[in-house]
């Protein structure tokens, strides 16, 4: 019987997890190698400098440029509001006052004498990361951020949007073929990660929105029913910087899918429990993957016995154009490679989707692991 080993998502009961947290730009580290930290705990911070405005004072007064601090009723360094009066040229004695606002809430970051003009910047934008999963420092990124281990259960999905969010996995449905309908929602959702089965349609995902829940995972679902959620359709880049608040995470694939069963009883084994999400999908070069991470105490360990092998009978998951997101069962594994479109040489495999076998790179399958 042939067989290989390919790339799957990833669904382990109890694996070692390591997360790198990083500062866009460099700022403070606020924790020590060998520190324990909560999901929601700061680890390091740093301020984006705001956005700069200029003013030709010289030019907006009609004087010379070595005449502006004359006019000027701030100085640098000083505190200024929109609207609020950055220079005054009085006329006719001071009867007239004519001022010039600032179009910014800000300070005064220089005046130059040179050239007559002041420069305005906004207030600098704060930024936080957190750890975003319970466990250990175990590296410190000077200046930059932090590695956090973990060890508990790591679930993959296939498609996710959304960012991170911490909560509480709540199971919302009995079986991994149900699809998740409005009466499945609680009246507050707040804080809970609906696990759902195979489907889901856009009502219910806004419906799940106002009730304050932090995100939703189930097997399926329609393309359009993005487009409904978003109001734009979803292009090639990375997800997970949607303005929403409930994550979505597909872990099957497109249409009405069953969750797969492994994962439908290791999320149910998991309700209640505390976990990490995040929906960011790239499919193509640096693939990402959204994830489910549910840090487990050591006397919580349950090893998984799946070897990650392909062979025939398999379920497999297509990840590429044209089958995209087909779920089908794997019937031969050709040993020799063939010339595909692209006229590359690649070894192949043969997939039985709804009847039909179809041809496939074996780079373009993942395994499902049940």
């Amino acid at each position: 019987m042939g067989y290989a080993y390919t790339p799957g998502l990833k669904v382990a009961k109890y694996t070692t997890i390591r997360k790198e947290r990083k500062l866009p730009i460099k700022g403070n580290v606020l924790v020590k190698e060998g520190q324990y930290v909560r999901a929601e705990d700061i680890v390091a911070k740093t301020e984006i400098p705001g956005n700069v405005s200029i003013l030709n004072i010289a030019g907006l007064l009609g004087i010379n440029p070595q005449e502006i601090r004359k006019y000027l009723v701030k100085k640098e360094g000083e505190e200024i509001k929109k609207g609020e009066p950055i220079a005054i040229n009085k006329v006719l004695f001071g009867l007239i006052k004519n001022p010039i606002v600032s179009p910014i809430d800000g300070f005064v970051e220089s005046i130059s004498e040179i050239t007559g003009q002041i420069i305005l910047r906004e207030h600098p934008i704060p930024i936080q990361i957190n750890a975003y999963v319970d466990g250990k420092v175990v590296k410190v990124i000077e200046n930059e951020g932090v590695e956090i281990e973990t060890k508990g259960a790591f679930i993959q999905g296939i498609f996710g949007i959304g960012g991170e969010r911490i909560g509480k996995i709540r199971v919302a449905v009995n079986s991994p073929d149900e699809e998740l309908k409005i009466e499945h929602l609680k009246d507050d959702e707040s804080g809970n990660i609906i696990i759902g089965g195979s489907y889901v349609k856009g009502d219910v995902i806004k419906e799940a929105m106002k009730r304050n829940a932090y995100g939703i995972v189930v097997g399926g679902i329609d393309d359009y029913i993005l487009k409904e959620i978003l109001g734009y359709d979803i292009g090639v880049a990375i997800t997970g910087n949607e303005d929403i608040n409930t994550t979505i995470i597909i872990t099957e694939g497109f249409g009405k899918i069953s969750m797969a069963n492994r994962t439908f009883e290791l999320l149910k084994s998991l309700d209640g429990y505390k976990a990490s999400i995040n929906g960011a999908t790239q499919i193509r070069a640096g693939v990402m993957r959204p994830e489910i991470v549910v840090p487990l105490k050591e006397g919580e360990e349950v090893q998984s016995s799946d070897d990650g092998t392909l062979r025939i009978g398999k379920l497999v998951r297509i990840i590429r154009a044209p089958y995209f997101g087909l779920i089908g069962k794997v019937v031969e594994l050709p040993v020799e490679p063939i010339t595909i479109e692209t006229e590359s040489r690649t070894r192949i495999l043969k997939v039985q989707v709804d009847g039909k076998v179809i041809s496939v790179p074996r780079a373009n399958v993942e395994l499902i692991e049940e």
